[in-house]
């Protein structure tokens, strides 16, 4: 077999996660201003130990404040920027869902799955290898949708599933003791 095609048929794995209450601080209301927009302790060491390890690094959020006027996505790009920059930019994609389904219908918004779709395409990731990290159960179920396991994180009031953890460092080690 010729390298061209062993290389074609190597799969990637990859880590899922949601922003806000995962990777920044939950502060309420919508975060898009890069002054509120304030990286947890840990994550970046976090993100750091997953790519040692040959994980690929996606962020997937809803941003609903985008479709509902209160913010745009050259606002939202300004806080990704400060992630990266805080995370030494360990993350290979951002991806965000700027609908919101009181004024119009989108695949990407969690719980669906068009944005761990589109990741999954681009980087060849294969889907049993992968995990999603996220607050809320819309982000795990967008997980299941292909094929994802998740890690719900947080203090919020979501019915804990079987993999919880108590921050991002805690799932992390979830993560890499599997």
């Amino acid at each position: 077999m010729n390298a061209a095609v062993t290389s074609a048929a190597v799969r990637e794995k990859a880590v899922f996660l949601d922003r806000d209450g995962v990777l920044n601080k939950e502060i309420g209301h919508y975060v898009w201003r890069p002054e509120e927009f304030v990286v947890l302790p840990g994550v970046p060491e976090s993100l750091a130990r997953l790519k040692a390890v040959g994980y690929r690094l996606i962020v997937v959020t809803n941003q609903a404040g985008i479709a509902k006027g209160l913010y745009t996505a050259r606002e939202v790009q300004a806080c990704h920027d400060k992630l990266q920059a805080t995370c030494h930019h360990a993350i290979d994609a951002l991806y965000f869902a700027s609908g919101h389904p009181s004024v119009s219908e989108s695949l990407m918004r969690k719980p669906d799955s068009l944005m761990l779709e589109k990741a999954i395409a681009r980087f060849r990731i294969d889907p049993t290898l992968s995990w999603i990290v996220g607050d809320r159960l819309r982000d795990l179920e967008a997980g299941a949708r292909v094929g994802v396991r998740g890690i719900l994180v947080g203090e919020g009031e979501e019915a804990r599933p079987e993999r919880y953890a108590s921050d991002l460092r805690a799932a992390t080690d979830l993560i890499l003791s599997s």
